[in-house]
């Protein structure tokens, strides 16, 4: 049984990973040279284990962060602000966010409330 669920997750992993590299899953074709070169770089947190990789990170105001939920079950990303939520992120897919203001961002999965974490934005 236990190697059917990491045969699955590693499945779901790999889809999601897919997913992510395809210019569909950011909206549309990729961006030319000038304009990626423009853009404010992308960060990645993973959910995995039952919790958020990194669990601190900083960004700059601007700069878009994707959950991508690793897990076997679904998770959130609820800032405890009520600044942003996610709503359910199945497993082996993902969601994206960019950071709109500055200061300091608890966020915790709604479904598991001891999986918590931070975003500083400045």
């Amino acid at each position: 049984m236990l190697e059917r669920r990491q045969a699955l997750v590693a499945l779901l992993a790999a889809g999601a990973a897919a997913c992510l590299a395809s210019p569909r899953a950011t909206g549309g074709a990729a961006a030319s040279g000038a304009a990626a070169a423009s853009a404010p770089p992308a960060r990645t947190v993973v959910i995995e284990g039952m919790a958020y990789t990194p669990a601190a990170l900083t960004v700059r105001r601007g700069e878009r962060i994707t959950w991508v939920n690793r897990d076997i079950v679904p998770h959130t990303v609820t800032a405890r602000d009520g600044s942003f939520d996610s709503g359910s992120i199945a497993a082996g897919a993902s969601w994206s966010n960019v950071a709109k203001r500055t200061g300091r961002l608890d966020y915790a999965c709604t479904f598991h409330p001891t999986m918590t974490a931070t975003l500083v934005v400045r």
